[in-house]
């Protein structure tokens, strides 16, 4: 995302990865929850300011960068990850690849469309994505 301290700064406010944190949880939902348990003090180094915007304000302005398409449905129960990212209103979500049939039908691109949020598909990591997310190295 820009860095309101400096907008020609761009910054990450985290990072995550698939059963990162306890449970059967996503990389987008870990990578929310800890932006979301970001400190105004750990905002405020990291963007270089005194007074940071909340991080509900940040969000909404952040790019989200995931491996395979958002889920629209989680087997778990959790929540999809999809409707978090709606939910935290961010601004832009590019990805990598589509879900795959052989994991679940999914409809994450056209929820977060539907939401008002800019989606981007990189071209040529499909492949690569795809070996990530079926643990192939």
């Amino acid at each position: 995302m820009p860095n309101p301290g400096n907008p020609e700064k761009q910054v990450v406010l985290a990072t995550g990865y698939s059963r990162e944190l306890p449970g059967n949880t996503h990389a987008e939902a870990n990578a929310i929850e800890k932006a979301l348990n970001l400190s105004k003090e750990q905002l405020a180094a990291l963007l270089e300011v005194e007074d940071p915007p909340t991080i509900d304000d940040l969000l909404k302005t952040a790019d989200v960068y995931t491996t395979m398409e958002p889920c629209s449905i989680r087997t778990s129960g959790l929540s999809p990850c999809a409707d978090l990212l709606i939910n935290t209103h961010v601004k832009r979500c590019i990805i990598g690849t589509g879900e795959p049939l052989d994991f679940v039908k999914c409809e994450g691109t056209q929820k977060l469309v539907d939401a008002g949020i800019e989606v981007i598909y990189i071209d040529g990591y499909a492949e690569r994505c795809l070996q990530v997310a079926r643990r192939e190295r």
